[in-house]
């Protein structure tokens, strides 16, 4: 009779699956995908080259500066033309201000006058006047713009009252003298069209001749610290020898008091 035990027989293995298993591997379904024409895929570009809006903001063109260098030709032709006629008209014409000012808004009243009453006799309705006015917007815009060009002037002024090159401040000073000169030959209606007519031309004529006007601009400045230099030098050695010569008189004025009190 031997000791070892029959173990019992085993279970059949069973599956969760109805199907056998396989070792192939298992492919993954492929995601279904829109299709896309060519409409949607300029769409998708034009969203994704777009800049965001405060990049837009930032490189909203500044009308001055626009002015100034003539890239509106004909808003520069109007407002010189505009000057031009309110000088002639005030200063050849001698018509006051006030006058001239009454004349402009009866010329404008007419032509809105007779404006309204032909399209109300052609259209038969009245004018719709409900988009003139200032926008908000416009108003906030121009506020900033007043502000800022305030505050870059009075930046201005601060800088070059402390800046420690005199090179600058005495031309500040220089340029204001030679304005109150010719403000002494002119009336402030003729400085304030000459003004103008130097903020459309000079603008101009700097971009175009910006770097012969740097060079001269560098030439000059090297010369007036070189001549600032040398004038520093000979005060320091005329201070020097003043120094020196003070000593010995101060030490002979000494020595003579020694003398008398020996004697």
């Amino acid at each position: 009779m031997s000791d070892t035990t029959e173990s019992p027989p085993s279970s059949p293995k069973t599956h969760l699956h109805n199907y056998p298993p396989s070792d192939e591997t298992e492919v993954p379904t492929p995601i279904p995908t829109m299709p896309r024409n060519d409409e949607t895929e300029e769409a998708v570009l034009e969203y994704s080259e777009s800049p965001p809006k405060t990049q837009l903001i930032h490189n909203k063109p500044d009308m001055l500066t626009d002015i100034m260098l003539w890239k509106r030709m004909n808003l520069n032709i109007i407002l010189l033309l505009s000057a031009t006629a309110i000088w002639t008209l005030m200063q050849i014409y001698h018509y006051t201000f006030l006058t001239l000012l009454s004349y402009v808004g009866m010329l404008l009243f007419t032509c809105l006058f007779f404006w309204a009453n032909i399209h109300r006799l052609l259209k038969r309705e009245t004018p719709d006047l409900s988009g003139i006015g200032i926008s908000e917007q416009t108003a906030i815009d121009a506020a900033n713009l007043i502000r800022k060009q305030i505050d870059e002037g009075v930046r201005l002024m601060f800088h070059v009252s402390v800046e420690r090159e005199w090179f600058l401040s005495g031309g500040v000073v220089a340029g204001l003298y030679l304005l109150s000169l010719v403000a002494s030959y002119f009336d402030f209606l003729t400085l304030c069209y000459i003004g103008l007519v130097g903020w459309l031309t000079i603008p101009v004529i700097y971009v175009k001749n910006e770097h012969r006007i740097k060079d001269l601009g560098e030439k000059s400045r090297v010369t007036s610290r070189s001549v600032y230099a040398t004038m520093k030098d000979k005060m320091q050695k005329s201070k020097e020898k003043l120094k020196q010569t003070k000593d010995k008189l101060m030490a002979g004025k000494q020595k003579e008091v020694k003398e008398k009190k020996m004697e």
